[in-house]
């Protein structure tokens, strides 16, 4: 199980490498037309794109790093990279979203709203058509090999596409003397980013810290409660490395049970996780019931 995850990973980096190459078209378009075209909208998204570019590159590192091997510092392995990356990712999309945030409010507070060219909106249409393929792409692949990293990638792809098109319609309708309308369409991308950058923050930390969904301890707590010998649960406790779930489980069983019985039935307990919920690694301890 642990050379088929470390396939999955190596396929994932597919995914953040296809991510790295949309981004860097679509922000260098943007950022030049966008000049061009004097767009406040289309800089700012622009700018929104290249950050993007940095968070897939960090998204691609962690997928290189969670490759590496179990070693004597890191006995469970390096799957964690994949959530330092987020958590990285997610402090340059913080950084950029307050600059971008920053300068489109001067343009508001300074009345610079000068209506943009209408080639500004046809580059917002190309780039949402552009990243709606990757995202279907990177939400594909990032469900088959089980990668909450490219997860998340797919769903910054996502955001960026519905960004294009909201800043698409903003400069189409700034073209209609109505420029205040591209400098708030920047505003509104700004606070995208950073929205984005709080979610992704948040899930990060929700992984290294260890939390995990209750609902989900509570299906694994009733699909062991199904095996006849077990009396009772006693305690479930679940950790995420990466993709990779770790579990803790406390039961009761007959005290009058062989070592060899009870090792049979954990034996069985193990598979049940790996086979209906893809559970990487379960450790089992055993007592006696009263």
């Amino acid at each position: 199980m642990v050379n088929n995850r470390y396939e999955q990973l190596k396929k994932a980096e597919l995914g953040a490498l296809i991510s790295i190459a949309a981004y860097i078209l679509v922000s260098a378009m943007k950022l030049i037309v966008g000049n061009l075209a004097n767009s406040e909208a289309l800089r700012a998204d622009g700018l929104n794109n290249f950050t993007d570019i940095l968070a897939s590159v960090a998204v691609l590192i962690g997928l290189r790093i969670a490759q590496k091997p179990a070693d004597a510092d890191h006995r469970y392995g390096h799957w964690k990279a994949e959530n330092v990356a987020s958590l990285v990712t997610s402090f340059i999309m913080l950084l950029v979203g307050m600059q971008v945030l920053y300068s489109s409010i001067l343009s508001v507070i300074n009345k610079k709203t000068e209506a943009p060219d209408i080639t500004a909106a046809t580059v917002g249409i190309i780039s949402a058509i552009i990243m709606y393929g990757v995202y279907f792409f990177n939400k594909r692949l990032s469900e088959e090999v089980k990668s909450p990293g490219l997860m998340a990638a797919a769903k910054d792809n996502r955001n960026d596409a519905w960004t294009s098109i909201g800043t698409a319609i903003a400069v189409f309708a700034a073209s209609f003397n109505l420029g205040w309308l591209d400098s708030i369409a920047a505003i509104v991308v700004a606070l995208l980013i950073l929205k984005t950058a709080v979610d992704i923050f948040k899930e990060s930390v929700f992984s290294l810290s260890d939390g995990f969904d209750q609902t989900q301890l509570n299906q694994y707590n009733e699909a062991i409660s199904q095996i006849k010998q077990v009396q009772a649960v006693k305690s479930i406790k679940g950790r995420s490395y990466g993709a990779n779930v770790y579990l803790d489980v406390t039961i009761t069983m007959k005290p009058d049970l062989t070592v060899k019985e009870s090792h049979d039935i954990t034996d069985q307990i193990e598979k049940l996780l790996q086979d209906k919920f893809q559970i990487f690694e379960t450790d089992i301890h055993v007592e006696p019931s009263d």
